[in-house]
């Protein structure tokens, strides 16, 4: 995913605007893919102002569509008169096609629909990245924290090793 890209405003125009660093550390990610979110327009002056939060929030299945719950997204200060509930839930836009494979995936035991970040695209519009995740336990916890120290470690002595006079 590209950088953040922000316009003279400060607002985000192209990039993340929300992420869920700990989905991908609870969850071992087997497939991702992207939603539309159905928005209104304060809530999209929010989100370029990157300040919502998916830390809590999942993906469920209500009346044969796939919503995004307990995600939460502040109310614009910009002086915008229409307000909305923060943490309102917010449909996701998916193919039929699409809402039934993942509704069959949920059903297994273990597997759930972890919302990983929410990005815009190259033409602006607000995606959420959804990942199809089964649940870590906490020995393979351990190990991706040993992983990845491991990995900043030999990047450190990769660079430290150029050094050397």
């Amino acid at each position: 995913m590209a950088a953040k890209q922000k316009n003279g405003s400060g607002m985000i125009s192209t990039g993340i605007a929300a992420q869920n660093r700990k989905g991908r550390f609870n969850y071992t990610i087997l497939e991702t893919l992207e939603a539309g979110l159905v928005l209104k327009g304060p809530e999209v002056k929010s989100l370029r102002m990157g300040r919502a939060t998916i830390t809590e929030a999942y993906a469920a299945e209500r009346d044969g569509e796939l919503w995004l719950f307990n995600s939460y997204i502040p109310e614009y200060q910009g002086g915008v008169l229409s307000r909305f509930e923060p943490r309102a839930p917010r449909k996701l836009l998916l193919h039929d096609k699409q809402i039934d494979r993942l509704l069959g995936e949920s059903a297994r035991n273990g597997v759930t629909l972890v919302p990983l970040d929410i990005h815009f695209n190259s033409r602006g519009l607000a995606k959420l990245t959804l990942g199809i995740g089964e649940g870590r336990k906490k020995a393979d916890k351990r190990h991706a924290i040993a992983e990845r120290d491991w990995q900043r470690d030999k990047a450190r002595l990769m660079r430290n090793k150029g050094r050397e006079d």
